[in-house]
């Protein structure tokens, strides 16, 4: 008689959607898998790798919290982990409070794998006082249900012991250990020449108040292969329609608006997943800009890269893990990016990574997760099962009217017609129901007009515009 074989833990987590989850340009944009930020799936997707085991499974949840769902959690999985970005600040509030409605009622354990908070360059945290109380309530909750919380630096460490929390643990983030315990960048030459491929990247809110825009600016005057790689959904929305419902979009200033030289130049990128990224940035020789994620990208190709920080939550990261880095406040205008590549070192980076990473695992197993590198086959079936994907391309800018770039974007308008048709359907005979009567929902355009079915009338607002913006004749 043999015994049985352990039953497979399953974990939930906290992400947009799971590595091995694909979709078209049109679906990935509509469904926001990345949660408004790209950045958000290179971390996702490494926590994904790491906790997969052959005796653990991963599952993601979706980005979306739903306190309801908590008793389905305790029945249908064993943990419940948690790697979050710069979580702790005012504009994440409300998503922060319902989270925590959901691990109140969580009986299995919540591991939060990174956590930050955001504060200015002088780690000065008074803008967040008044959340404190809803930072102060989640921790508790997480440490009821773990031995101790992981945060990304010394800064959102400083932050929670200050308010009495001791069991806190930095770890960084969950994206630098994809590799696991090795991790090789070097430079592939001497300086970087106007031939060199250069990839930069930036909020708009580096490009807007802290100057990127000049330091962008006179790059592309110099290097004819530099190019922009975005992060937002907003910024996705440009490239891929050439428009966006969010106001911040009309900032003229970044490469991803569609009057932008680099934009008209083709010199633009934004990837839905990170695979996709990190294999189109082995080609370049260095990258740079505000965006931390957008930089470790780059890093987990091998590709040399300095981080121009704005807030806490890039400096505390580029401390921890040694990334080449600077403060945009006191960074030159006219700073040539072949400086920067001249001054970054990667020493610290490559030499302590070895013990970075057995902190990370070592946060892991007292929290009761295993991770592939200790517990199983270092990666080896994730990779090879990403790699048979048939992953969707970059999204570009739209400058081509041609048949192959509108074939895609009418059939997305096409099926999305056909579901908010169905859905309308559904509406109207719920509304009729309650009425009990028929129900004339047609809305007359003016005198004379036909009348358009609700469902025709979004589905244009949606995607007709910028369709007809992009095929009217220029004058």
């Amino acid at each position: 008689m043999t015994d049985e074989p352990a039953r497979q833990r399953r974990i939930l987590l906290r992400s947009g959607k799971s590595p091995f989850d694909v979709a078209s340009l049109e679906q990935s944009l509509h469904r926001d898998v990345f949660a408004t930020n790209a950045g958000n799936l290179i971390f996702s997707d490494a926590a994904h790798k790491l906790l997969t085991t052959s005796r653990a499974e991963v599952f993601s949840n979706g980005i979306r919290t739903d306190p309801s769902a908590a008793a389905r959690i305790n029945e249908e999985f064993d943990a419940f982990v948690v790697p979050l970005a710069n979580a702790f600040r005012p504009t994440f509030e409300r998503p922060l409070k319902r989270m925590t409605q959901l691990i109140k009622k969580l009986r299995i354990p919540v591991v939060v794998l990174g956590v930050g908070a955001q504060a200015d360059l002088k780690y000065n945290a008074d803008r967040l006082k008044p959340m404190e109380p809803t930072v102060r309530e989640f921790v508790t909750e997480v440490l009821n249900r773990s031995a101790s919380i992981g945060v990304r630096g010394e800064f959102t460490e400083q932050y929670l012991n200050k308010m009495g929390f001791k069991d806190v643990e930095v770890i960084g983030c969950p994206s630098m250990f994809l590799h696991g315990e090795t991790f090789t960048v070097e430079k592939r030459s001497e300086s970087l020449t106007a031939e060199s491929r250069i990839s930069v990247n930036g909020s708009h809110s580096a490009v807007r108040s802290h100057g990127l825009d000049a330091i962008i600016r006179q790059a592309h005057e110099r290097y004819p292969h530099l190019r922009f790689v975005g992060q937002n959904l907003l910024e996705a929305q440009l490239l891929h329609w050439r428009e966006t419902a969010n106001p911040i979009g009309a900032q003229t200033s970044m490469p991803t608006h569609p009057s932008h030289p680099m934009y008209r130049e083709g010199k633009v990128r934004l990837y839905v997943d990170p695979a996709t990224w990190i294999e189109e940035l082995r080609a370049f020789d260095f990258s740079f800009g505000s965006r931390i994620h957008g930089n470790i990208a780059a890093l987990l190709a091998g590709v040399p890269s300095t981080v121009l920080c704005s807030d806490s939550r890039t400096l505390e990261l580029c401390r921890y893990f040694g990334i080449p880095h600077r403060k945009i406040s006191e960074t030159p205008k006219n700073i040539d990016p072949a400086e920067l590549y001249e001054a970054a070192d990667f020493s610290e980076l490559v030499n302590g990574h070895k013990e970075r990473f057995l902190r990370f695992t070592g946060f892991m197993e007292k929290n009761g997760l295993e991770n592939t590198f200790h517990h199983g086959d270092r990666g080896k079936a994730f990779d090879a099962q990403v790699s048979k994907l048939a992953l969707p391309p970059a999204v570009r800018p739209w400058t081509d009217a041609g048949p192959d770039a509108l074939s895609s974007r009418f059939s997305f308008m096409q099926s999305r017609l056909e579901e908010l048709s169905a859905q309308n359907a559904l509406l109207l005979g719920q509304l009729e129901k309650k009425a009990g009567r028929p129900v004339d929902i047609s809305l007359q355009a003016g005198a004379g007009s036909a009348a358009w079915p609700a469902a025709y009338r979004r589905a244009r607002r949606v995607v007709g515009r910028p369709v007809r913006r992009l095929l009217r004749p220029e004058q």
